[in-house]
């Protein structure tokens, strides 16, 4: 049976998210079935998953969150890392977390490959017996 995938991109800053994204799909097998749901902000990613969590095997979300002047990244990160972990242990269905958090946008510019992580991961979940 052929293996399906979301990938959930909050493409704030787009650059960084199609270097995430065609990281991902570089890795992922060509016979599986990938979607792309595009979101405003890393924020969105769990619950875009939540709400599709029954219709796929594996999921990969992929985002870019860069530290400012306010507390707000560490919030953002922490909310979503949190709820990325819990969804898929709930759920019982692997969820490659390649939100990228960085200092600046050089950083995050280094990180691209991040996409491709998260997808190895996901298939190495998908792969246990």
């Amino acid at each position: 049976m052929k293996q399906k995938y979301l990938i959930v991109v909050a493409d704030y800053y787009k650059d960084i998210s199609k270097g995430l994204l065609k990281s991902a799909y570089d890795i992922l097998p060509k016979s599986a079935s990938v979607k792309t749901i595009k979101v405003p902000g890393v924020f969105e990613i769990p619950v875009t998953i939540s709400k599709n969590m029954k219709k796929y095997d594996g999921f990969l979300a992929l985002g870019c969150v860069v530290k400012g002047q306010t507390p707000h990244f560490d919030f953002i990160s922490q909310a979503s890392t949190d709820a990325i972990m819990k969804l898929s242990i709930e759920n019982k269905k692997p969820i490659g977390n390649g939100i990228i958090t960085c200092l600046n946008l050089k950083q995050a510019a280094a990180r691209k490959e991040k996409g491709r992580e998260a997808a190895e991961a996901v298939m190495s979940v998908l792969s246990q017996k």
